[in-house]
């Protein structure tokens, strides 16, 4: 999957977990930068994204996360 289709896919996902339609996201987007982005909200929103994407990442993947780049990277790893 291209990289392209990989943020198409999580803009969705990262709309509806934070009911936001204005979230855009780039590689160097982080918690900070989105408002109500607590540690429940991470949980939803990594459970969004193996789904919208049918994978799963380990607990040690999920704390290795850095920002929203380094999550697209895993999942194109794991496609």
């Amino acid at each position: 999957m291209e990289p392209a289709e990989v943020y198409k896919r999580l803009d969705a996902v990262f709309q509806d977990v934070f009911d936001d339609d204005s979230i855009v996201l780039r590689p160097d987007l982080t918690a900070n930068d989105v408002e109500d982005w607590d540690s429940l909200k991470h949980i939803r929103l990594m459970l969004s994204v193996e789904k919208a994407f049918n994978i799963s990442f380990s607990a040690s993947e999920v704390g290795n996360l850095k920002n929203v780049g380094d999550l697209a990277a895993l999942i194109q790893a794991k496609l």
